[in-house]
Order: structure tokens, then sequence, then C-alpha cells
């Protein structure tokens, strides 16, 4: 450890004064640790219990559900449970789960679930494309000690989210797993490894010739505090195993022996005939099955599942890195029962909440991408017309049960509104981080709470109609409480009940600052300035790594559009899509077109729920097969409009059109489409 001399204070002491970044080596010398026998260190790592104090840019914000799948098509899977498929930033939505204060998941989810499987991006290219340089996805935004970091601060929240006989299973590829593994034994411990699987797989893809192969991810298996009951897989090849050679002449309907012949003579089995006696309480009928002849022991080497085939039209649901439902299923039977709560917080294209779902477990999914909140809905949606489980060549009948579509962080303002008095007071207390206090009123003046250090009033703009926060207001609110407060005070209300532009207004050396809904960002009160979720503008930036930070409220894009039918075609052209406050890295305004991220649409729209039928991003429009955004950017730029050709034969009576634009912002349009 470095010890500190008089040079070493003086430099420190500068640093801090003029705001310079302190070296790293500086870190143990300032904070020191009990060391561990080995450690991953890298710069911007941050300590566990700044993670979970919410000392970073992250921080918890509300949940506003957009829309719940419920009544008799869609039953509750248990008693007040909505399953949950929410939108945003994953370490926000985590960090609300583990606060454990808004009122749709309170004493729901924390310490309860029992499974998280994560497919984080890890960068593998080749699981979706032929030749290494088919993807940047991943690996351009978070290199290195970035992407470790990223994740690293995820499991920490989310190994609080676990029961303590909860398991976590986390997928990654050797580009990454080495790293994460070393952050798994520093979040779980360890001693707390149950298994490192492999899943070694067929892929269909062209040969490779400058290396081995790549035909394999790793699993990483960590228990929380005590081991879960856990579940043996047998693999399906028992043809020539001993108990199938053994007792073969006895055996029927594929691997089953039943009360009606069985060897009586052989006292290995009856071993088995007498545990089914003692579990049933009775000898066996003819057609009781005493026996299934089972395949060997699944180890942790997985050669029987294999990757899916870009051509299998009955799962593939068409979205880069897409898990077979049977892995799923493995990893889930083995760790969890029926009713069980399972958790993923990537997850992309929904297999973990499509199998979850066909297994009577109860789900969590989260994701920052729109393409894969709309791909997972619509996997829910239609899940009858699925491939089963258990026998592939038929269709799973059953509809989905109840699940609620989620917001965090990017919200709609209507709704806001809309809410109850005290809905409304305890949604915008989550949005601005006020805290309880004692003090309940100054000066007959009624307090909210505190945002740091400070009081707080909500403006009830419900009781108060006409009136707003203007000089007069102010003048009244400080007569009361003016001397009986520390230089500042908080008025959170509607950006329409508020009279001044500027953030604050000052009187008598109190500050008055309006913490105005929708916010407009007030820099002296973040360390960070907020930043909006982005949406790719391509399929191969899907996976690219992003970070929200605080909250946005949804701003529509601007649309002009209309449709032209033949006797042939469809035609769907776009004279104007802008988007409010877009801009490019430099702060300049995005022209026209520029700002769009994809369109999703609905061809035989039914005036319900909207279910994608397709996608387009903004390089699919572009065609130029361009390798940045801002390549994208540039050539949208150049459009006076945008012309789609729509399939014809797949179009109804209506369709619905989403437009997304790069921060998450939606316009819906319903179109009619005359035969």
């Amino acid at each position: 450890m470095k010890k500190l001399n008089k040079q070493d204070i003086e430099f420190l002491i500068d640093a801090l004064k003029s705001g310079k970044e302190i070296p790293l080596e500086y870190k143990y010398a300032l904070f020191p640790t009990k060391q561990k026998e080995y450690e991953l260190v890298y710069a911007g790592k941050m300590r566990k219990e700044d993670v979970l104090a919410d000392n970073e840019e992250a921080k918890a914000v509300p949940l506003q559900i957009e829309k719940v799948f419920n009544g008799k098509k869609y039953p509750l899977a248990a008693k007040d449970w909505h399953n949950l498929l929410v939108f945003g930033d994953n370490l926000q939505i985590l960090k609300t789960f583990y606060r454990n204060e808004d009122p749709l998941i309170k004493d729901k989810i924390k310490g309860k679930v029992k499974l998280i499987y994560i497919d984080p991006p890890f960068a593998s290219d080749e699981e979706f494309s032929s030749t290494e340089s088919g993807s940047k996805a991943y690996v351009d935004k978070k290199k290195g000690a970035e992407f470790v970091e990223f994740l690293r601060r995820r499991l920490f929240v989310a190994k609080e989210l676990l029961a303590e006989d909860g398991s976590i299973f986390v997928h990654l590829d050797q580009k990454k797993g080495h790293y994460i593994k070393m952050v798994l034994d520093e979040v779980f411990g360890e001693e707390n490894l149950v298994n490192e699987v492999i899943w070694h797989f067929r892929t269909y893809q062209g040969q490779v010739k400058n290396y081995f192969p790549r035909k394999h991810n790793i699993i990483y298996w960590y228990r929380n505090k005590i081991h879960p009951e856990f579940t043996l897989a047998y693999d399906d090849d028992y043809e020539d195993t001993v108990d199938a050679e053994r007792w073969r002449k006895y055996i029927v309907n594929g691997n089953q022996i039943r009360g009606n012949k069985y060897p009586k003579s052989d006292s290995r089995f009856m071993a088995y005939y007498d545990r089914w006696v003692k579990e049933h309480g009775r000898k066996p009928n003819r057609n009781d099955i005493i026996y299934k002849v089972q395949g060997y022991v699944v180890d942790d080497v997985w050669t029987d599942i294999q990757a899916l085939d870009p051509k299998d039209k009955d799962e593939r649901v068409d979205y880069p890195t897409q898990k077979p439902e049977q892995l799923l299923k493995r990893i889930i039977e083995s760790v969890t029962d029926e009713g069980d709560l399972i958790m993923d917080f990537f997850c992309g294209s929904g297999t973990t909440l499509a199998t979850a779902e066909k297994l009577n477990r109860r789900w969590i999914g989260c994701d920052i991408g729109k393409l894969a909140i709309y791909t997972t809905q619509k996997r829910l949606l239609e899940i009858d017309q699925s491939t089963d489980l258990e026998d592939p060549s038929k269709e799973y009948s059953k509809t989905s049960k109840s699940f609620a579509v989620v917001t965090s962080g990017l919200y709609d303002l209507g709704k806001i509104f809309a809410l109850q008095k005290d809905e409304y007071i305890r949604f915008v207390k989550d949005l601005f981080e006020i805290s309880e206090t004692k003090t309940k009123s100054i000066g007959g003046v009624e307090i909210d709470g505190k945002k740091r250090e400070f009081y707080a009033k909500i403006f009830p703009y419900w009781d108060l109609e006409g009136v707003s926060v203007d000089e007069k207001y102010l003048q009244e609110l400080h007569k009361n409480i003016g001397s009986k407060i520390d230089g500042r005070f908080y008025v959170i209300a509607p950006a329409n009940n508020v009279d001044f532009i500027s953030d604050y207004h000052e009187i008598d050396g109190v500050r008055y600052y309006f913490l105005k809904v929708p916010y407009q960002i007030i820099k002296e009160l973040h360390r960070v300035q907020f930043k909006k979720l982005r949406q790719p503008q391509s399929k191969k930036n899907i996976n690219d790594l992003d970070e929200a930070v605080g909250f946005h409220f949804i701003r529509q894009p601007e649309v002009k559009s209309e449709v032209k039918k033949t006797k042939d075609s469809v035609k769907l052209k776009i004279k104007k899509f802008e988007s409010a406050y877009a801009q490019d890295e430099t702060g300049e305004k995005l022209k026209n077109f520029e700002s769009l991220a994809m369109l999703l649409f609905d061809y035989k729209y039914d005036g319900n729920e909207f279910v994608m039928d397709d996608y387009k991003f903004a390089d699919d429009i572009t065609k130029k097969n361009e390798e940045t955004e801002e390549e994208v950017r540039a050539e949208l730029s150049k459009k006076k409009s945008i012309d789609i050709e729509l399939p014809a034969k797949q179009c109804g009576k209506q369709m619905m059109v989403i437009y997304v634009d790069i921060y998450g912002n939606e316009f819906r349009e319903v179109v009619k489409i005359e035969k």
C-alpha cells in the first residue's frame, strides 16, 4: 500500500481544489481496505457500498404502467401478481426493485427471486455473423474496464434481489468470461460457484480458415447463500444405458416400465418398485408407470442442445443473439419449481420469459431496447402459436398469464397528471428524490419532505385552480417560512403552473428552486448531466451497451406521412420526421429524418393490442450498409422523403405504424388501407 508523504498530500489537496482527476494509485492510501487474496483492479471501479447507496449517477426511478394484459384471456399467475416486462435502463430498474418502495413491486421482488438468468452483450460476433467483422455490436461503446464495471454494478444490486436459496446463471463467451468470473467471485463469493457449464453447439455457418471454429459459450452458475434444491437432468439417449440393456423386454411406450409387466425377480428393479408403493400407498395397476428408463445424467458440458438455425421458422423471432428455449428449459427446471419467480434483465428476444411462461413460472424481464420490448411482447401474445417445450412437433396451446408492460425513466406526462392525488405525490417524490421528514409544517406551510438537506413542497395544483407559482405566491410563502429555513427551498409543480423562466427565484438570500414537471435540468443540483437512453439506427448495433442517467418525458416526434394503395402494392411515404431537442455529438440540431431509429409495423392492427409483424431500422431504409450511426444520419439527411414498400398480401383493412426516434420516443399512427 502506498504511504502518503508531504508531496503526495500537497498534490492531493491541489487536485481536489482544482477538480483534477486523482490517480488510481492513491486509492488504497485514501480508502484503506482489507485486501483479498487477489482482486481485479481497474479504472472506475466503485465500492459496493456506493453502488447500493445510490452514490452514483444511476438512481432508482418510478415505474409507470403502459398496459396490462389481463382478464379472462390473461389470468393472474398468482394473487396480486402480474408478470412484468420493463422498458428502461436495467440498473435504474434494479435499484427501484432494491429500494422496494414502488407500490407496483413493494415486497414482491426483493429477496424473492429464485433464478436470475442473464445473457449480457459480450461481443459474440460469430453467433449471428459468418465473419469476424460482421457485427460491431457490444464492443464499440464499452470496452475493457468499462464493460466489466457496467456489469459488476448490476450484479451487486441483482444479488440483493435473490432469495437466500436463489441462483444466478450468467451466459458469456471467451472474450469476457475470464473477467466476469472474477467479478462473480467478488459479488457472490468464490465458494458459491456451483458450476461452470460449457454449452457446445453446432452453428449453421460457413467454414473458417484461420482458427479453430468457436462453438461454445460459458455459463457460470452461482448460488446466493444456501444451495437451492436441484433437479437432475437426463439426456434423451437411453438406448445404450445399463438399465435399457437389463430391462429391455419390459420397456413399453419408449422408456416406460408399467405395473402389468416388470422384472419381479430383479432385486435392483424391486427397489424402484418398493419406492413407488411407498409414495402411492398401494400396489401399481396395470397402466401405472413404475419407472422410466433415463438417459445419462447431464454433466457440465452440454452438447445435446443446438443453437438456433437461422432458417428455423418455428422458434426464430428475427432477433440477433436469440438463444434456444431448450437451453433455458434446462436451466429453469434445474433450480426452480412451478410458481417461482425468474428474472432476466437483459431479456432481448424474450426467450427466458417465454420459456418461464411455458413452465408455469412467474417472471420479470427488462431491456433498454424498444425492439426487444416489442419482440418479447409479440412472443408472449402469440405464445399459443409457438412450439411446445416437451413435444416440438406440437403447438403450445395456452395463452400467457397476465403481464404488464412498464416503463422506467421515460414517462408519459399525461398519465402522471391523470394519477390520483396520493399517487401523484408519491410519483413525483420518487422522481425528484424527496425523502421523508419528521417536520410536517413550517410556519403553517405544509412540508412534503427533503431533497438532500433542504425542505420541499409539492404545489397542490388540484386545489388551486387558476393559481400559479409566481412572485405573489413566493412572497406569501417566504413571509411564512423565510426566516425558519436554510438558504434553499424546493417547490415541485407542473411546468405550466410556474411563471418563472429561471430555475430559481431569490428573496432575502433564500433561493426558491422550481422542480418542474416535466423536469428541466438544473446543473447545480447534479454532478452529472442527465443522459437519455438511445436506440440504435441499425440492426448490427442492436446490443450496444447504453446507460441512462436521470429521467425524461416522452416528446412525440413530428411525423407527416401518407399511404398509397395500388392493385399490387402498398407504399408508406414519410414526408417528415423530426424529434424535439434531438442533437448530434456536437450539439447541432438534427435535421429531418436524422433522428429516426426504427419503424415497427402491425399490418393487421385489430384496434386493441399492437402485435409487431415487421420492423425496419434506419439503415434498412438507407440501404447503404453504413458502419456508424453518423453515416446513417448523413444518408438520412439527404432524403426529401422516405418511401417504404409494404407486403400488400399481409396488410389488412388497417395497420399501425410506430415511429421510434433515437431517444425511444414514439409516434403511433393507425393507417386505413382501402381494399
